[in-house]
């Protein structure tokens, strides 16, 4: 078993939290949920995994997985992000139980290729494949972005490294709750990019050097420097002819081409419309105050500066 310890965050999670915790169980030594006070039975079938709960009310993902490093009793040597509707396949367990033992002190960081899995199809083009995320740092050695949306871990004093094996993000909820979840996210990347604009409170402006994963970086920036300096439905069918024509999205069928459209395209049009949105709403109040307050109203956040 490697000295390594798991944490997953979770609201109404009861689909998914036995499947994520059981892909772990034969490698993590400790296993830690972070709830965000679930009404299903995600604490009751967590704990009968033998999981440590606690619970913390929920403003965004960064600050709430930042928290958890912050409470958590980890006493581990390493520590894994994982999402409660992903999954560690056995050959990555494998990997990471054999491998992670003989990493030298100045590893800190580990990448792991996570793969993309739609309405039962594992989407492998269009840049979703391979797609590196550091998901694994030395305790001590790793923060979280503090961003409301597309958040990475951040790692220092030493090099990250790659391990090859299986990582799927699987949601095994229906295409109503994917248009649902992004919905939430758009709201949530909008809140980012009008801070971006006005400086109304504190937060990472993007990954630097080497703190992360050079793919996340490079994505950051192409998104951060181009994309968002586009008019916005100009930008989102930029962004999904890159994704489909030039990525190679239609090599993946229907289940590629609903993805592409709905993620690739029609979320960053609404990212885009909420922006227009809220930027009209803010442009009425002078002060940063005001400002903060009216974010909070058409949002349902709570935002401080």
């Amino acid at each position: 078993m490697a000295n390594l310890a798991v944490v997953i965050l979770t609201f109404n999670e009861e689909l998914h939290i036995e499947r994520s915790i059981a892909s772990v169980a034969s490698f993590a030594s400790e296993i830690f949920v972070v709830d965000s006070f679930s009404t299903d039975r995600t604490v009751e079938l967590a704990k009968g995994k033998g999981a440590t709960i606690l619970q913390n009310k929920f403003i965004n993902q960064a600050k709430q997985f930042q928290w958890a490093l912050d409470n958590l009793p980890i006493t581990a040597e390493w520590i894994m992000r994982l999402d409660a509707d992903e999954v560690i396949e056995p050959d990555l367990a494998a990997e990471i139980e054999q491998k992670l033992p003989t990493l030298g002190t100045d590893v800190v960081g580990i990448n792991l290729n996570r793969k993309h899995v739609f309405l039962g199809r594992w989407i492998k083009h269009g840049g979703r494949y391979p797609m590196y995320l550091l998901r694994i740092w030395r305790r001590g050695h790793g923060r979280i972005e503090d961003r409301w949306m597309d958040e990475h871990m951040l790692v220092w004093g030493g090099r990250t490294i790659n391990f090859k094996g299986g990582f799927a993000d699987h949601n095994l909820h229906d295409l109503t709750y994917f248009i649902d979840k992004h919905n939430k996210y758009a709201t949530r990347e909008a809140i980012e990019i009008i801070n971006k604009k006005h400086g109304l409170f504190a937060s990472d402006p993007s990954l630097m050097g080497e703190a992360g994963s050079s793919q996340a970086r490079a994505k950051k920036w192409l998104k951060e420097n181009l994309f968002n300096r586009l008019p916005f439905w100009l930008a989102a069918a930029a962004y999904f002819l890159l994704r489909y024509i030039v990525q190679g999205g239609f090599l993946d069928g229907t289940e590629g081409l609903t993805y592409h459209v709905l993620q690739g395209y029609w979320y960053r049009f609404l990212v885009g419309a909420k922006v227009l949105e809220y930027q009209r709403a803010l442009a009425e109040f002078p002060e940063p105050e005001k400002k903060i307050a009216e974010l909070a109203r058409l949002t349902g956040h709570q935002i401080y500066s």
